[in-house]
């Protein structure tokens, strides 16, 4: 094969042979050429390995030389890592393995576990993914046609996935083009009456009710609540770290008596919530959700709300105390909004003595509510 300076100009001077496809490989880089066919295509190709396995990069005039040429680099320098699996020969579990330690790398240990669990529960195993085609994800997908919420999550989780093969060249295209989108669920509008927040303040008992009262008394979101730590608590004011919350900024706020007695019922040290240890002789927080809420709504008699409703109804119920929309937002930790724009990037008022009138305001109107 003969070697030439590959550019712009001695690829159009490239002229085909009589019977014969032949690759010209590029003097800057070993392996990398374009090869020719009797009919005058041309195309990027690379050529590497022990076993000279051929890669097609794209055909000239479609993909440019410098954009194949950088192609070339990243491959061999993938190899060279031990990153780069050819086309044909990574199986799923492979490529599995690959994306989750990309994404330990960069996303939050949570996002971690959900990407394993839905991409190994609903996924497949030592199957090419060259092999895995649409079809056979819409049968992986046909159990959840009566659960649309993990349906959507299943979809996102693989679109994310085939995606990432596809950078990583492990695929030209992902099978996932050919799946419908999950349309959005409409946004929720539950707010609890006054009444239905009595009936589950007076239902609530052990630690998941103390959760659901810290929940309508303060707003936060429940993972939040639940992993609360006697660290953040000092000087009538908690403080969640940015690890803690959704839009990864640090958030103080106050709270109230009512609150402040119930913390003070909660242990001096460590997570508020502690999970029983479990046969690994470690804790973690309180995760029984799914089984303590069913309780609460049979004994509470209300039914049709989740945890984060509690939040919307506090902000609506601040509404209908008159306090103002930007002591709220402050207050839930919304950065968008009367804190978005300019106002986010000037504003550095922490509406502290605010909030903590609007908190007490609160908590006194709690208090008129129960018997």
């Amino acid at each position: 094969m003969p070697v030439v300076t590959l550019t712009d100009i001695s690829i159009r001077n490239l002229k085909p042979t009589a019977g014969k496809r032949i690759t010209y490989l590029d003097k800057a880089i070993k392996g990398f050429g374009v090869r020719i066919t009797e009919n005058g295509q041309m195309s990027f190709v690379l050529t590497y390995g022990p076993n000279r396995t051929r890669l097609k990069l794209g055909e000239v005039g479609i993909v440019k030389l410098a954009d194949a040429r950088q192609k070339a680099r990243t491959i061999l320098a993938e190899r060279q890592l031990g990153q780069y699996q050819p086309k044909g020969q990574a199986t799923y579990e492979g490529a599995l393995e690959g994306f989750l330690a990309a994404c330990r790398a960069k996303n939050r240990p949570r996002t971690v576990k959900d990407y394993t669990r839905l991409l190994t529960s609903y996924g497949f195993g030592a199957e090419k993914l060259t092999d895995i085609a649409a079809p056979a994800i819409v049968k992986k997908l046909k159990p959840l046609d009566n659960r649309p919420g993990e349906r959507a999550h299943v979809v996102a989780a693989l679109r994310i996935f085939f995606g990432h093969c596809v950078r990583k060249s492990l695929l030209d295209r992902s099978p996932m083009e050919r799946i419908e989108r999950v349309p959005k669920a409409p946004a929720r509008t539950r707010v609890l009456t006054d009444n239905e927040l009595v009936a589950v303040w007076q239902a609530t008992e052990g630690t998941f009710g103390t959760i659901v009262r810290l929940c309508i008394l303060l707003g936060q979101r429940r993972s939040e609540i639940a992993k609360l730590r006697a660290e953040y608590i000092k000087d009538g004011l908690i403080t969640l770290p940015g690890s803690l919350t959704k839009n990864k900024r640090e958030h103080i706020f106050p709270y109230g008596p009512i609150a402040a007695a119930i913390l003070a019922e909660l242990p001096k040290e460590g997570y508020l919530f502690p999970a029983r240890k479990t046969w690994r002789g470690t804790g973690t927080v309180y995760c029984a959700w799914n089984k303590d809420k069913p309780r609460l709504d049979k004994a509470s008699g209300i039914s049709g709300w989740v945890l984060h409703d509690l939040r919307r109804t506090l902000v609506s119920g601040w509404a209908a105390l008159g306090i103002r929309l930007e002591v709220t937002e402050k207050y839930i930790n919304h950065i968008s909004g009367t804190h978005g724009g300019i106002v986010g990037v000037y504003q550095r008022h922490t509406f502290l003595p605010e909030m903590r009138e609007a908190v007490e305001r609160w908590e006194r109107h709690l208090t008129s509510l129960l018997p």
